[in-house]
């Protein structure tokens, strides 16, 4: 009952704060705003203004009847609901001014990341050292999500899209998406999911429930192995979990659109490509085949980009009957289908052929910034503005509330003649700053040449602040190129001039996976730096961690330009027992639990081959090898050595060696015995682990630490 009446009351504030349209003065404000620049046409609004839902088309219900059920008089509709599909087409509202730039593109679709956070590292998306994370205050809050969601619907967006980061990690992702999906009333149409589906399986069907219609599922491999290498992560099995409930929701009637992303890249998986067109024969998914793209920190090179007539004529040399099918003219992908086969095949052609032409796509941040283009570097604050009615506090559900009762008290203080209010904080000086965005939105993004050396965020921070120091973050809008002709009027809003700055406190950075990053000359960064700028030519080379990168964050060696080689490794570690009684029923295979020499020796060949999924640096290895050896030994009876001796030697041909393989292995050998043996022995000790032989690679042969030549 509580829970009923808490969904109750979201749905009931969702609508409180619902913006109608704006008026004709709200429109000739942005026209000034941005005079001076190409003229904007804008048709006329009649008055009174119409419903929420219908700024282009026309109102699709009438308006609410106030009877003996409701406060006030009964009133008529203004518009009586039209009785034909020509009535509507002839009484169909202008789009909002404010979402149109001055290529007539009209903006009806809205991503927006609700989280940084993701629980994967793809290679092309994050940066092998990790990216920063904003302070939580930084962020927007649930209730500001709704609210700008709220604005934009009432302008005329009908599709809505939640991406990240990975969205499934926000704690209160279905929560949100109910509050958002209460939009449907006022013209939302659908309500969509980008994910890489790793914990989306958990959470599918109270997302049906909320709305969710759509779910875009990233995944760039079929094989295990592979996909742990590309996200640096495990995970296989639980994205296989997420596809099989999509379509057994479907078969049961749920409807989502489901499509599969992949990120094609050379020599990493475009091997891949005719196994993912396979997957279409009995499924009905799109799979959407996506030119690498390039993003701060992926290491994207024009070798690696596998381009779209490449993958093109791969598919057509296997499915020769290859046809292209007609798309929705806002489509990012071109659609295409093998005949008899059930689902269908995309390509998102970023770089090779853009479809900038028909884009009608606009992304929030998740620090609340408005870009207007992915490529693109210009951005603006909504958060700031809003949160100005809370004294640039983040409003979460206290202030909201607060707010929803203002808003209530304003209407209710109108005259019943009076048209509806703005009830969204700032909801002008918001639809203002859109505007001219929107109206400054190029006609197409950079080409594949100059992409590559442009500034841009992280994929996964598209888009949070920039941890670059010059930029101004903080401004509701910047770019790079502010000098070379004034970027605002004269006559800017004061809303629009910054009153005070949130960079007062200095803060680190957090990054994934690291701790905070201190330098060793923290009281001295001055000396540190001329001592550095003044080293002797002849100075030995001071030894580093390969895994970690100048700044301080974690990352996994690059592999790539070394050359296969045979690799040996062997460590060694020792169970010490406190009393002979445990190693005596060792040896007379007494022990409860069963034969421990046995169990232990199974347990360390197959943690040696379970490595990468322990270690989270370690690469995965293709082992040709591996041996688990335990030797009991007994004391004299007074020196203590009843002990257990475990040797492990691991071999492989790569280009990495294995030495972490053989640690793991003795290591989880061990852990065997001491579990299957302390029912028996309280006092055991597992110590001396450490590798005592290494072979292969370009540092040699080295025994128990030191160097053989």
């Amino acid at each position: 009952m509580a829970a009923a009446v808490r969904c109750a009351a979201r749905s009931l504030r969702v609508g409180a704060l619902q913006v109608p349209p704006t008026n004709r003065t709200v429109a000739r404000q942005v026209r000034r705003a941005v005079s001076g620049g190409a003229a904007v046409h804008t048709p006329p609004t009649p008055d009174p203004a119409p419903p929420p839902s219908s700024h282009r088309r026309a109102a699709e219900a009438p308006a609410p009847l106030q009877g003996p059920d409701h406060d006030g008089p009964a009133q008529m509709p203004a518009h009586p609901a039209p009785s034909s599909r020509r009535d509507r087409i002839r009484d169909a509202k202008p789009f909002s001014d404010f979402l149109t730039d001055t290529f007539e593109r009209q903006h009806d679709y809205l991503r927006i990341s609700v989280t940084e956070r993701c629980n994967l590292r793809c290679l092309y998306c994050m940066p092998e050292e990790g990216v920063p994370l904003s302070p939580s205050r930084e962020l927007l809050t649930t209730p500001e999500i709704v609210m700008l969601s709220s604005l934009f619907v009432s302008q005329g967006v009908t599709k809505i899209r939640l991406t990240g980061g990975e969205p499934t990690v926000r704690r209160d992702i279905v929560p949100l998406m109910q509050q958002i999906g209460a939009l449907r009333t006022h013209g939302l149409r659908e309500l969509c999911l980008t994910t890489n589906g790793l914990s989306l399986h958990r959470k599918l069907e109270p997302m049906v429930e909320a709305g969710l219609t759509g779910v875009n599922l990233s995944l760039d491999t079929l094989d295990p192995w592979q996909f742990q290498l590309m996200t640096r992560r495990a995970g296989f099995s639980a994205v296989q979990k997420t596809i099989d409930r999509i379509f057994e929701l479907n078969r049961a009637g749920a409807g989502i659109k489901f499509k599969i992303n992949c990120v094609v890249m050379r020599g990493m998986n475009d091997r891949e490509i005719l196994p993912f067109v396979e997957l279409t024969r009995e499924k009905d998914v799109e799979v959407r085949f996506i030119e690498y793209m390039p993003f701060d920190g992926n290491k994207w090179s024009k070798g690696k980009m596998f381009s779209y007539q490449e993958m093109l004529d791969l598919i057509r040399s296997r499915y020769p009957d290859l046809e292209r099918i007609k798309g929705h003219k806002n489509d990012t992908s071109k659609t295409f289908q093998v005949p008899g086969f059930a689902g269908k095949l995309g390509f998102i052609t970023s770089m090779t052929h853009n479809f900038c032409g028909t884009c009608n796509r606009l992304r929030i941040t998740s620090d609340g910034n408005l870009k207007v283009c992915l490529f693109g570097n210009a951005e603006v604050s909504l958060r700031d503005i809003i949160r100005q009615v809370n004294k640039g506090e983040p409003i979460d559900e206290g202030a909201f509330e607060s707010l929803e009762q203002a808003a209530m008290e304003r209407i209710e203080s109108l005259p019943a003649s009076d048209s509806s209010p703005l009830v969204v904080p700032n909801s002008e000086e918001l639809l203002n700053v859109i505007g001219l965005a929107v109206k400054r939105k190029k006609e197409k993004h950079a080409g594949i040449g100059q992409l590559e050396h442009m500034k841009n965020r992280p994929m996964i921070l598209i888009d949070p602040s920039t941890s670059s120091p010059g930029l101004q973050t903080h401004l509701p809008w910047h770019r790079a190129d502010l000098s070379s002709r004034p970027l605002l009027p004269a006559h800017l809003p004061s809303f629009m001039i910054p009153t005070h700055t949130t960079t007062t406190t200095p803060f680190q950075h957090r990054l994934f996976s690291t701790t905070p990053y201190r330098p060793l000359n923290d009281n001295n960064n001055s000396s540190s730096s001329s001592n550095t700028n003044n080293k002797e030519p002849n100075a030995p080379h001071q030894p580093k961690l390969t895994h970690l990168t100048p700044s301080g964050a974690a990352h996994m060696v690059s592999i790539s330009d070394k050359s296969p080689t045979k690799r040996v490794a062997q460590a060694k570690c020792t169970v010490r027992f406190s009393s002979p009684l445990a190693l005596a029923l060792v040896r007379a295979n007494q022990v409860k639990k069963g034969d421990v020499l046995g169990v232990a020796r199974v347990a360390g060949l197959m943690a040696a081959k379970r490595t990468p999924d322990l270690i989270p640096l370690c690469h995965p290895v293709a082992l040709t090898h591996a041996e688990v050896e335990l030797v009991p030994s007994s004391g004299d009876g007074t020196q203590g050595k009843d002990e257990i001796e475990i040797t492990a030697t691991v071999s492989c041909e790569g280009k990495t060696g294995v030495e972490m393989e053989a640690l793991t292995a003795a290591g989880a050998a061990a852990l065997t015995v001491y579990d299957m043996c302390k029912a028996v022995d309280k006092g055991m000790v597992i110590e001396g682990l450490r590798v005592v032989l290494k072979e292969g690679g370009k540092s040699g042969r080295w025994v128990e630490g030191g160097k053989v030549e």
